[in-house]
């Protein structure tokens, strides 16, 4: 889960739970950020804000080797440094990456750009490092996060992240 206070920050909360037994436990918690705007139900492309949502998490990657990723992992460093920003700041953003499941082919490289739904809606969407700040439309936590995270999402559990605001997530 992911989410923030307010529908327009671009600083949230990520949190791991995960199923012991009947219920669902918190099991660890990094501090994240998503889109520059915050959230909305009704992502397009370019409108720096994180779509609110479940979305499935099934692929992974980055131009690291993959550090024990349960996930299927894409490791190519020239894919992904191919969309990096100028910026020094960003130039770790993609060492690790999992495809968040919206407007994207599951299946496939994180770095795929088709999008059923149309260039519209926008897409390639990752969880992926953090920056220190918010992103286009992606959900960033540190890289401490990111490894727990490939080395505990289990593709055969089918994992979710639910990801928003917390007014739009309570209703």
């Amino acid at each position: 889960m992911v989410y923030g206070d307010e529908r327009d920050s671009a600083e949230g909360l990520a949190v791991l739970y995960q199923k012991q037994g009947a219920t669902w436990e918190r099991t660890a918690s990094w501090p994240a950020h998503n889109g520059k705007l915050g959230w909305t139900t009704d992502h397009r492309l370019d409108d720096d804000r994180s779509p609110v949502g479940v979305f499935g998490l099934t692929d992974a990657g980055g131009s690291l080797a993959d550090p024990g990723s349960r996930l299927p992992y894409w490791y190519d460093d020239n894919a992904y440094s191919t969309m990096l920003l100028p910026e020094e700041e960003h130039a770790h953003d993609f060492d690790y990456v999992i495809a968040i499941d919206y407007n994207r082919l599951r299946g496939v490289a994180p770095f795929d750009w088709s999008r059923p739904d149309g260039v519209e809606k926008g897409g390639g969407i990752w969880l992926h490092m953090d920056h220190g700040d918010g992103t286009s439309a992606c959900v960033t936590v540190p890289e401490a996060g990111m490894k727990t995270l490939l080395r505990t999402l289990d593709p055969a559990a089918r994992p979710v992240i639910v990801m928003g605001d917390r007014e739009r997530l309570a209703s």
